[in-house]
């Protein structure tokens, strides 16, 4: 009776998450609405301040949650969708409020362009966060009390490969359950594949992963499939017809001249409003860098970007100074107090907008790795160069998802699916993101010492100077 009553809600769950995802944006709504209509009776009335500012914060809250992400209990975990929403609730509240003032800028209310109540604004993001935590973390024990984990199949094709999917997939034991794990090349693979809801295929040749695949297909069973350079590819494709032939085109010219344009020209602004934001920031930081040891303030290390050309990329210095040069290692000693600060919040990186400026660098792109880096991973991955097809970034797919120390190739796969799906409004999309990095304890986790030793040591004797 349990299993059938369970079986049923399955069905149902889609309706249930909308369910709590339509109460959860109404409090957040309300929340905002409701309180400022104390000072703001139009607010309560029909009136064209009440559309404007409700249409606003429609509008803006469906971008933030797309940009961000948005109530997906069942398929996250708790702390990064509380982060998503309350980012992107955040943001809504602000672009609604300013349009309020806007709105309430005229001869019966402010003659000029007043920013009412802005007090006001931190007691509704403490209360939304409040709602936000409890129908996050509510929702996801409801969630989990009512659905089992899937029963997951690992299909592999090596015992490292094996470790390094179940390390992660494990993370998430309240959304799957490893049940079993089989070679691509068992026999039995197709009638074992029968028993369980999701199957993970991970680092499976791609012949014999398509045949996996469309047996999944045929068997209604989920499929996690990790990326090869021919999906990567494929992320950017047109469908087209050639007489009655369906086609997908692989386009590989990078971007339009149109493209670039706009790109530079947004890098341009962007930069400079960064600078100048961040001009206080940059004075403290500098101070507590001169202070602690009285040394440089900035760090100068070669770096790479579009085509192989070197450049110089700018950072606030974060170790101490003549210590010996290797990749960065966790709890690395090398690192001063106020570069463990700088770090943890991507201040020290803030003076790259410099490179930016200077038309070395973009806002976003793939992360500009180290020389020893680039010659170490392309002897491992050769396609590692296409990174270099554009300009490095500030930030991008693989600093905002990725870690320090994520593999080199998981790296090229975030990166190239930035390359293969730019869009204007993909940077915009990531600029935004960037701010979720902030949240992100592990982003700037260090390799581990046994990762360090193995190739390091041997690339400064090639290339001196080239690790920070």
């Amino acid at each position: 009776m349990k299993k059938q009553l369970k079986e049923q809600l399955r069905q149902c769950e889609n309706l249930i998450v909308l369910l709590f995802k339509i109460i959860l944006y109404f409090l957040v709504f309300w929340t905002f609405y409701r309180l400022y209509a104390i000072e703001n009776w139009q607010l309560l009335s029909i009136s064209r301040t009440a559309a404007v500012t409700i249409l606003s914060y429609l509008i803006s809250g469906y971008l933030f949650l797309k940009i961000y992400g948005g109530y997906d209990i069942g398929k996250r975990k708790s702390k990064p969708i509380i982060i998503s929403i309350s980012l992107a609730a955040v943001m809504t509240d602000l672009v609604a409020y300013i349009m309020l003032c806007v709105m309430n800028t005229n001869d019966a209310n402010n003659k000029t362009f007043t920013l009412e109540q802005p007090w006001l604004l931190l007691i509704i993001f403490a209360l939304q966060i409040l709602i936000i935590d409890i129908s996050v973390y509510g929702g996801n024990w409801i969630f989990f009390k009512i659905y089992d984990p899937e029963r997951c199949l690992i299909v592999t094709s090596s015992q490292r490969s094996l470790n390094e999917i179940s390390k992660s997939v494990r993370k998430y034991r309240l959304q799957y359950k490893i049940c079993r794990n089989i070679d691509y090349r068992n026999e039995t693979l197709r009638d074992i594949i029968q028993k369980y809801d999701t199957i993970f295929i991970y680092d499976v040749p791609i012949k014999e992963r398509t045949q996996i695949v469309e047996f999944c297909y045929q068997n209604m069973k989920n499929v996690y499939i990790n990326p090869e350079m021919a999906d990567v590819v494929e992320l950017n494709s047109h469908h087209v017809m050639l007489d009655d032939v369906s086609l997908f085109e692989l386009s590989s010219l990078g971007l339009t001249a149109e493209q670039r344009f706009l790109k530079r020209t947004f890098d341009i602004i962007i930069s400079v409003l960064a600078l100048v934001i961040t001009s206080p920031l940059l004075l403290i930081s500098a101070i507590a860098i001169k202070s602690y040891d009285h040394g440089s303030i900035f760090f100068k290390q070669n770096r790479a970007t579009r085509g192989g050309k070197i450049f110089s990329v700018y950072k606030l210095r974060t170790m101490k100074e003549n210590v010996d040069n290797y990749l960065s290692v966790i709890d690395d000693d090398r690192v001063t107090p106020v570069g463990r600060i700088l770090r943890r919040f991507r201040i020290d990186e803030i003076p790259q907008f410099l490179n930016v400026i200077r038309g070395e660098m973009s806002v976003v792109g793939p992360r500009p790795e180290m020389l020893a880096n680039i010659f170490n991973y392309t002897n491992d991955l050769p396609e590692f160069e296409y990174r270099l097809r554009v300009k490095a970034g500030i930030t991008g797919y693989a600093q905002i998802a990725g870690k320090y120390n994520t593999s080199p190739k998981d790296k090229l796969v975030l990166d190239l699916m930035y390359i293969e799906e730019y869009s204007f409004w993909l940077d915009i999309k990531l600029i935004f993101q960037t701010l979720i990095v902030i949240f992100k304890k592990d982003s700037t986790e260090g390799f581990s010492a046994e990762t360090e030793s193995t190739y390091e040591k041997y690339y400064e004797s090639v290339y001196p100077g080239e690790y920070e």
